[in-house]
């Protein structure tokens, strides 16, 4: 009898797990710039700034919306010059969904992508 009830005290049971938008937005920001063609991502004049300094900001120019298991995501980003805008963005829009729904099990629906610039090589 003992032992029986020593393995229900130990069962497990389902918890549940939370992801910050910080977390996916830092997934997204790192997915975007694995693509050739993506030169940074462009955040706000503060985030510019900071960049400056040495601090890396993985999410910056990413805006996470999350409803339940399912996120979108809306991000800025400068592109290097020569580079077809519409063939980067579709395959920024599927790696970064690809990364997301792997990583993390939500569903991402939309990624809004906006070319904030274009830079020349360095």
């Amino acid at each position: 009898m003992g032992s029986e009830q020593g393995v229900q005290e130990n069962e497990r049971r389902p918890g549940e797990v939370k992801i910050a938008s910080d977390v996916v937005a830092t997934i997204a920001g790192l997915a975007a710039n694995e693509v050739e063609g993506v030169y940074s991502m462009a955040g706000n004049i503060t985030n510019e700034i900071i960049g400056k300094f040495g601090v890396k900001n993985r999410s910056k120019g990413v805006r996470i919306t999350m409803e339940g298991d399912c996120v979108c995501v809306d991000m800025n980003l400068n592109m290097k010059y020569g580079y077809s805008i519409p063939e980067v963005v579709e395959k920024v829009q599927a790696r970064v969904s690809q990364q997301i729904e792997t990583m993390t099990g939500l569903y991402v629906p939309e990624v809004n992508v906006r070319i904030a610039g274009v830079r020349l090589g360095e």
